[in-house]
């Protein structure tokens, strides 16, 4: 019997969004520019193959579900390294897990954290609208109850979850934070992130954060959780946090990312994945470890980005809400009707973006908060990212 429950979700936004276009004929005479996908174009560091290329004679080998020691190691050290965090607070045996990708792992520890009631109702799981459309399907497939919080200009497009009625947060099992923020690029600051940490806390709930843009950026870093648990203690209850090397290392196709956080989280995580989980292959797992511990690489891919964003910024001015993100490489711009913007941009420009409305949800009785915008992901090169915001000015004016 399928779990109809499944059913409710809608499919995926690029889903939607080549049945919207299937009837529209991209511009005659320019070449077609896809900006809908966060995938980076430019290639990872070339010591990833050397790396793969040593230790192929371990394709031969299971890997174990928590991975090697020097993976888990190399990942530990690096939170230690990047977030100034105090000595031991990691401990890469007890609070490092790896995965294959973020989608796999923020989608399968809903699984393990959401009870069959919570305060006498179906539980409760939050995210931020707009949201990863995996965090509504793990939702779905645990048989909570997902509700959709906006993340508005007004509130720096974080989701206010502290203020949710009482009655919903005492069913929440488990709260989504992505930050920096995908599509808004917004990054939570420290005060924030504490006060979740306390909420979590306080409700007895895991936050779970995205956390895959976190080296992207280019102005300040931005503060991440791991961070806001040191300022209240060192503890890493309720809390698990998400990184991968899709985006800070060029590298989405190694599917390597990792979880570290609550300790009791993590050890029913590894027995949960250990029956239906992806384990990472050792000769990846070297690889992941040798790009934790190069920072080189990641300043240039940084270099890259800033060269888009600085184009972006001297292209649009203060047309269509720019504003320059704090981390990621997506554009959220306001472009009065993102759908009818969309076809325009496909039909004229032969650009390809996506509406914020496939990436919302729709309160009851009001407009999506998504209606508004498209986004675009500025992953490509300089040459190109130029070309595409020429011709979104010219056919949106």
């Amino acid at each position: 019997m399928l779990n109809d429950r499944i059913g409710q979700l809608p499919p995926s936004a690029f889903m939607i969004l080549n049945q919207m276009l299937a009837d529209v004929t991209p511009a005659a005479g320019l070449e077609p520019l896809n900006l809908t996908i966060g995938e980076p174009q430019n290639p990872p560091p070339d010591f990833v193959v050397e790396v793969i290329a040593a230790n192929k004679a371990l394709f031969s080998r299971y890997t174990a579900t928590n991975g090697t020691p020097d993976y888990r190691r190399a990942v530990s050290d690096w939170l230690m390294r990047h977030y100034d965090l105090p000595d031991g607070m990691i401990e890469p045996d007890r609070h490092v897990l790896p995965v294959a990708g973020l989608r796999e792992g923020m989608f399968m520890i809903a699984q393990i954290v959401t009870p069959e009631i919570k305060a006498g109702a179906t539980p409760t799981i939050l995210m931020p609208n707009p949201f990863y459309h995996p965090y509504a399907g793990a939702a779905l497939a645990a048989h909570g109850e997902p509700v959709f919080v906006p993340a508005l200009p007004e509130n720096r497009f974080m989701p206010d979850y502290a203020g949710l009625d009482e009655a919903i947060l005492a069913r929440a099992a488990a709260v989504y934070l992505c930050s920096p923020a995908n599509p808004q690029g917004a990054a939570a600051d420290m005060d924030y992130l504490t006060a979740m940490i306390k909420l979590a806390r306080a409700h007895d709930f895991l936050l779970i954060v995205d956390e895959c843009y976190a080296e992207i950026y280019t102005g300040a870093r931005p503060v991440g959780a791991l961070e806001a648990a040191a300022r209240l203690g060192g503890s890493l209850d309720n809390l698990v946090v998400f990184h991968s090397l899709s985006k800070r290392s060029n590298a989405p196709g190694l599917r390597s990312g990792f979880a570290a956080g609550d300790g009791e989280v993590l050890e029913r995580f590894f027995q949960f994945r250990n029956y239906g989980g992806v384990a990472v292959s050792m000769p990846i797992l070297a690889a992941a470890a040798a790009l934790l511990r190069e920072p080189r690489h990641v300043e240039d891919i940084r270099g890259y980005y800033r060269a888009n964003f600085d184009a972006a910024e001297r292209i649009l001015g203060n047309r269509y809400g720019f504003y320059r993100p704090d981390g990621g490489f997506f554009l959220w711009l306001d472009v009065g009707d993102g759908v009818a913007a969309t076809r325009k941009l496909w039909a004229q420009a032969a650009l390809k973006v996506v509406p914020g409305a496939f990436m919302t949800r729709q309160a009851p009785g009001s407009a999506a908060a998504g209606d508004p915008y498209i986004r675009l992901a500025l992953v490509h090169g300089l040459e190109t990212t130029i070309e595409a915001l020429n011709r979104l000015t010219e056919t949106l004016g």
